[in-house]
């Protein structure tokens, strides 16, 4: 491994001391540093819009070929766990495999299968298309882990002192693909066919492969000791662990949920209801490169934006049926207000969640490299993969059950708790570490007392 602030770049910040890293680190971004950000950029565009391209149509196709509505979320489902086993095994063996690789092989994987998905309305119905179903998406699911947990690692090596500005920035492609996702795959089943949407898809993202492998710089490193079990045990890492649960099963449950709410609340055409999805899209996008240039400029900022951001994420789900105690009346104007709000609290929720990881696992001995920049992505991306299973899944089963309103304000005390919990935790740390500053001091004139009458005597 190369030395700290050899060629690999500078030393990755330890807790609140990357405000005066960041001071040091050159505003012109360097000519390796402007590839990896196309790269990363590339991926969270390309993984995003193959991700959400399924949503207007395959539940139709799928039910042609006598699939149920059971087993068709449970296709879509499937994606989660296999992203949340996939990204535990690739942020452990990372520096093995080799970042670049496993970015440039995942890429590949990902749309050699979106091609194949397109195909699957040749296979025949019943057990067999399931079963293609699944394994395509299970493959999918695989080679999205492996890219975008290199993509972390890349980034977070690229820019040390800059993680959150960095992410928080590329979560604009992250939002814009999910945004221009089903418009393009609705827009291109309706004019040529199941097949053409996932076969224009995917060769766009195999044509990004040759241009990925040639820019994007190869960084080497040696395996690290720990593992991520010594990383999740860590308390303040497991709380974390915890609110991006919450988090991505806030986003997860209005899959299933939203736009039957609205199709049934307000009568609006089918057209009409994504629409209603660009308001927590866009204001995520838009605010989170904001809340990632905060928190690495402001490092003390960090912990209340994870606090205050699931607070406000969980008042918005108490008001987005409204939840009927209020008495307050369902308007489509006040919903479209409220998911604004919820796109901007979510993202000053998950932006700090990478740095704070990472501060904290340096804390605590982690080495300063790959390795456990490889731990700390592919944990992220686990934890974010059980709460877009466990989302979609509780809250189909809700809506059944009690209805949309009382079903999304269930979700936001998951929030709640979540946020609070992270509060309670940051004042118990705080109080840990005045006390422990307490005891130095009146240790240190113990120490003088002590030495007092050696000093005055002849």
């Amino acid at each position: 491994m190369e030395a700290p602030g050899g060629p690999e770049g500078p030393r990755p910040p330890r807790g609140d001391d990357s405000l005066g890293n960041t001071r040091e680190t050159p505003r012109q971004l360097s000519r390796e540093q402007f590839f990896v950000l196309i790269s990363a950029a590339s991926i969270n565009l390309g993984s995003m819009m193959c991700y959400s391209i399924l949503g207007p149509f395959f539940p139709k196709e799928a039910e042609k070929k006598g699939v149920s509505n059971t087993v068709t979320g449970m296709i879509f489902g499937c994606y989660a766990l296999f992203d949340l086993l996939a990204s535990l095994v690739f942020g452990k063996y990372l520096v093995q495999i080799g970042a670049k690789f496993m970015f440039v092989a995942g890429m590949f994987v990902s749309g050699g299968v979106t091609i194949l998905f397109g195909v699957l309305d040749q296979v025949p119905k019943g057990p067999v298309f399931i079963a293609m179903c699944f394994l395509v998406r299970m493959a999918d699911a695989v080679s999205f882990a492996a890219a975008i947990t290199a993509s972390f690692s890349i980034l977070a090596k690229a820019f040390p002192n800059s993680v959150a500005t960095v992410l928080g920035s590329l979560e604009i492609f992250s939002g814009l693909g999910l945004v221009l996702g089903p418009p393009l795959g609705g827009f291109l089943y309706q004019s040529f066919g199941y097949e053409v949407p996932f076969i224009f898809l995917g060769c766009i993202v195999l044509l990004m492969i040759p241009l990925n492998m040639y820019i994007l710089p190869n960084y080497d490193s040696d395996p690290g000791e720990h593992s991520f079990w010594k990383l999740i045990t860590l308390p303040k890492v497991a709380l974390i662990a915890f609110v991006i649960n919450s988090l991505s099963s806030c986003f997860g449950f209005l899959d299933p949920t939203l736009s039957l709410f609205v199709l049934e609340k307000f009568n609006l055409p089918a057209g009409y209801v994504g629409l209603v999805f660009l308001g927590l899209a866009s204001s995520y996008a838009i605010s989170s490169p904001l809340f990632g240039l905060l928190s690495d400029k402001m490092p003390h900022l960090r912990k209340w934006f994870l606090v205050w951001g699931n607070i406000i994420t969980a008042g918005c789900y108490m008001l987005l049926g409204p939840i009927p105690v209020l008495h307050i009346k369902s308007q489509l104007w006040l919903l479209v207000l409220i998911l604004v709000l919820n796109g901007i609290s979510a993202g000053m929720s998950i932006i700090p969640t990478i740095p704070e990881i990472l501060s904290c696992a340096y804390e605590n001995g982690f080495e300063e490299g790959l390795s456990t920049l490889g731990l700390v992505s592919g944990l992220f991306s686990a934890m974010w993969s059980v709460g877009a299973f466990l989302g979609p899944t509780l809250g189909g089963f809700l809506y059944e059950k009690i209805g949309f309103e009382w079903a999304a304000a269930v979700q936001g005390l998951w929030a709640m708790t979540s946020g609070v919990t992270m509060g309670l935790f940051y004042l118990w740390e705080h109080s840990q570490r005045r006390r422990s500053k307490l005891e130095n001091i009146l240790g240190t004139e113990e120490e003088r007392t002590a030495l007092l009458p050696d000093e005055i005597q002849p």
